[in-house]
């Protein structure tokens, strides 16, 4: 591999090139070139990796790695075309307020978002996340979903970003290898799931609830597994209109689990 790319040494971070990785909040780089997607930043060389394996493209590179392994040295090669700035730990640790992982971020473009009836096609495994606002959570969830085989993930509007920075670093990565899309405010995503054939299954604690050991659960053949929001759970309408309402037993000194680890049980008990 030739050495094609190279470094813009920095020293301060009031270079308008670095705006994204300072003046703007997450939120804010994924609308800001709304009505087209907006940007992401990445960290550390595992997640870049992944990002740019599942397509998407780099704006630049802000690194401390000057001389680099060979995970990083990857992500440096596929900046022919994208600038990388080199500066050293303290004017990164500016930015983030503490230590980066590997040392290294990178500003990356965003893709259009599939449809929900283009992410649920020949698909018959899949994840909605309802209103789960941590993006520590939405990381490990994917995380599992990834590892116990689920074929897609779906996000509602309210609920927190994939594409933020602490959700990839938790997921290490998986948030590029399983297929996602975010619903759009006021879509009736239920109703697309049951023309496509999927039975919806809430997990909820509810006095009608089954076991996720429940064998009907387990012998359909298109599935989806709602998860609900960390403080109330899952809304009234839509434990109401799901095909099934299932919990965990679990020893009843403990009501719940965490929305992640209750997600990594039901994915693996799915597997069965």
């Amino acid at each position: 591999m030739s050495n094609l790319y190279s470094f813009t040494k920095i020293d301060n971070l009031n270079n308008p090139e670095l705006d994204v990785y300072r003046l703007y909040n997450e939120n804010q780089l994924r609308k800001i070139n709304e009505p087209n997607p907006g940007i992401f930043i990445c960290e550390s060389s595992k997640v870049i990796l992944r990002a740019l394996a599942a397509g998407y493209e780099i704006i630049s590179v802000l690194t401390a790695i000057e001389k680099p392994d060979a995970e990083t040295l990857k992500i440096y090669e596929a900046c022919k075309e994208s600038p990388i700035y080199l500066g050293d730990d303290n004017v990164l640790r500016e930015l983030a307020g503490y230590a980066l992982t590997d040392g290294i971020l990178a500003a990356m473009k965003r893709k259009k978002q599939p449809s929900l009836s283009e992410i649920i096609a020949d698909k018959s495994r899949i994840a909605v996340l309802e209103n789960i606002q941590n993006p520590t959570n939405i990381g490990a969830i994917f995380r599992s979903a990834a590892a116990m085989g689920m074929e897609a993930v779906i996000i509602t509007n309210d609920s927190s970003d994939p594409l933020y920075r602490r959700a990839e670093r938790v997921s290490m990565g998986t948030v590029f290898q399983i297929p996602w899309t975010r619903i759009k405010k006021g879509e009736d995503y239920m109703s697309e799931l049951s023309k496509e054939g999927f039975a919806t299954v809430a997990m909820a604690l509810s006095e009608d609830a089954v076991s996720i050991e429940n064998p009907r659960i387990k012998e359909e053949q298109k599935l989806a597994i709602i998860l609900g929001n960390e403080g109330y759970g899952l809304s009234t309408e839509t434990i109401e209109r799901s095909n099934y309402v299932a919990m965990i037993p679990m020893n009843p000194i403990v009501d719940s689990l965490n929305v992640a680890a209750a997600s990594a049980v039901m994915f693996w008990e799915m597997r069965k």
